[in-house]
């Protein structure tokens, strides 16, 4: 099939590539040229501008953007304006259900079909297939078909509802994610921290074998040690992408306990903090109503000292 791919970063090129791969035509567009050009080796038709990609495909059009989540209403406003009754518009990126499900409404109203789709796989998608959560009208899934199961490996991609399903999917998909990753960065740490000398490369390897506890996340785990046995390169500060948020968010307002993705998220908050407020004060209390030792802070050194370093 023909299809306008817009926006060439890390997950956008990639499923670019595996899209040529599959044998469709894929007209691009990125505000990076060297991205264009990139892909354009590989047999991507570069598009200057929006309009000129919308310009290029044949209607019906399927136009997939994936873009930052920053900019991702301005450019369907923008596609809106282009696009024509029959085509269809696919949201790939990490966009809030909420938003997928009023951005739909609004196309409808013009005759375009919207497609939300949850898109897993990072990097490795390429290579591996990405795993897919579409949400929309029938019609719009069917002409949106062959690119998806190009995308995705055997079974992985489906049509889990209608519009705003596929990203509402994906971020309670990023929510267990944030979850799986916070149990295996505790296990990790008892493991190195613990009485025994141990190789936590050696156990995430053999964790990988038979293990219950066995999934990718434990394959990248083990991989990320092999490169950098202590992980002495990383500082411990962790970001989050918003959608554990937005999890919880969800979570609140239809009253379903998440403690597990909660603690997950509120650990990411507090590796963003050198000695946080928050412990300080503990370790007060603990001095004022049992006596227990506190540590002081280093005092500050003098210039003098600073240079004798």
């Amino acid at each position: 099939m023909q299809i306008g791919m817009v926006g060439l970063g890390r997950m956008g090129s990639g499923m670019t590539l595996r899209l040529l791969g599959g044998g469709h035509e894929v007209v691009v567009h990125d505000l990076s040229r060297d991205a264009m050009v990139a892909v354009a080796e590989q047999g991507a038709r570069p598009a200057g501008s929006l309009a000129e990609l919308v310009g290029t495909l044949a209607p019906p059009r399927v136009v997939w953007i994936m873009i930052p989540a920053a900019v991702t209403a301005s450019t369907i406003a923008a596609a809106s304006d282009l696009l024509e009754p029959g085509d269809v518009l696919v949201d790939g990126g990490n966009s809030r259900y909420v938003d997928s499900v009023a951005r739909g409404e609004a196309l409808a109203q013009r005759g375009i079909g919207f497609v939300d789709a949850g898109t897993s796989g990072g990097v490795w998608g390429l290579e591996q297939g990405y795993c897919m959560m579409v949400g929309g009208a029938q019609d719009a899934i069917v002409k949106v078909a062959p690119a998806l199961t190009t995308l995705a490996p055997p079974d992985g991609w489906a049509h889990v509802g209608v519009v705003g399903a596929g990203h509402y999917t994906k971020m309670v998909h990023n929510g267990v994610e944030y979850a799986l990753m916070q149990a295996y960065a505790e296990g990790f740490d008892l493991l190195v921290g613990g009485p025994f000398d141990l190789d936590p490369g050696q156990i995430a390897e053999v964790w990988r074998h038979g293990s219950v506890v066995r999934s990718w996340l434990l394959d990248l785990a083990a991989r990320a040690l092999i490169a950098d046995p202590k992980l002495e390169k990383l500082s411990g500060y962790v970001e989050d992408s918003g959608e554990g948020r937005w999890t919880l968010e969800t979570a609140i307002e239809h009253a379903i306990p998440a403690p597990t993705i909660a603690a997950a998220l509120f650990t990411r908050f507090s590796s963003r903090a050198n000695e946080p407020f928050g412990n300080r004060m503990l370790a007060a209390l603990r001095n004022q109503f049992g006596g227990h030792a506190v540590h002081s802070q280093p005092a500050a050194m003098t210039e003098g000292e600073r240079e004798d370093l």
